[in-house]
């Protein structure tokens, strides 16, 4: 049973990342090529007063191993089948986990709201904090405090979605179902809302105006030269807000494809009625 369940979840994301990815290469992909575009631009000015400056030194970037179009197709394709796999296989592990033990669900409305909780806890509350960022925006140096950052916030929405529902369960017999899952969905939000505003933030912008032509935020800021003109225009706001918003689009649309293709293959294994699971009783000695 196991293996069929972990099957049909690997299935259902190899769904949803080639969803995913038809999305991410229409609506992203151009959206990456522009901020490569800018990257290359912003350091060919900053070469260029480098040299007026005599401080100027070798190129440092070589050859790119692999083009962009293979970047931008093959690249993103396979990538997001081999996150769509990973996901598909978690989360069919963690309904395995789930089934029968978070209340009188049928199979297939287990797995719609399985997979909500893995949008909500793997994708939309690290997002909130840690949005995703195209080339050209973020410094290298905070790349692996991001990255460390980012899995404590997935972790921990993890485990605070774990405690609310057994929360939720606890509560139920005393409030009722409704107001026992207002009362843990809010103690959800508190939690994920308090390590939020407890963990660092980056790319705030410089509270000095004379730090602007000095990258000092992690969104590039307009490269000016000694005089103070502006050479080179700092990162386009709407291109980031539009990346950001695609990338978040393509998690929303991966999970519901997981989810919305899971359902039915799970009802159709394990039936239409809710599955309980027996408490373990003691046998009399």
């Amino acid at each position: 049973m196991e293996k069929r369940i972990i099957f049909r979840g690997a299935l259902a994301g190899l769904a949803a990342g080639l969803v995913a990815f038809v999305f991410a290469r229409i609506f992203a992909e151009p959206l990456i090529q522009r901020a490569i575009d800018y990257e290359g631009g912003r350091d060919e000015a900053q070469h260029a007063l480098d040299s007026a400056a005599g401080v100027g030194g070798a190129d440092e970037h070589g050859a790119e191993l692999f083009s962009r179009t293979v970047q931008g197709n093959i690249g993103i394709g396979v990538g997001m089948l081999l996150f769509g796999l990973a996901m598909g296989a978690l989360f069919a592990v963690a309904y395995m986990i789930c089934l029968g033990r978070v209340g009188n669900l049928r199979p297939r409305n287990l797995a719609v709201a399985l997979a909500g909780a893995g949008f909500l806890t793997l994708a939309f509350v690290p997002f909130l904090k840690y949005p995703a960022n195209p080339p050209a925006v973020g410094h290298e140096e905070t790349i692996g405090q991001r990255s460390a950052y980012y899995l404590i916030m997935v972790l921990a929405s993890i485990a605070f979605l774990i405690l609310a529902v057994v929360l939720g369960q606890r509560l139920k017999p005393r409030f009722g179902t409704w107001t026992a899952t207002v009362l843990a969905g809010a103690a959800f939000v508190v939690a994920a809302g308090v390590l939020g505003f407890l963990l660092p933030t980056f790319g705030d912008l410089p509270t000095n105006v004379a730090d602007y032509g000095r990258h000092a935020s992690e969104t590039p800021l307009p490269l000016r030269n000694e005089a103070g003109d502006i050479v080179f225009p700092g990162f386009d706001a709407d291109l980031l807000y539009e990346f950001r918003l695609y990338s978040l689009g393509a998690q929303l649309l991966l999970w519901t494809v997981i989810g919305l293709t899971f359902a039915p293959l799970a009802e159709r294994l394990l039936g239409h009625r809710p599955i309980r699971v027996e408490e373990p009783t003691t046998a009399a000695v």
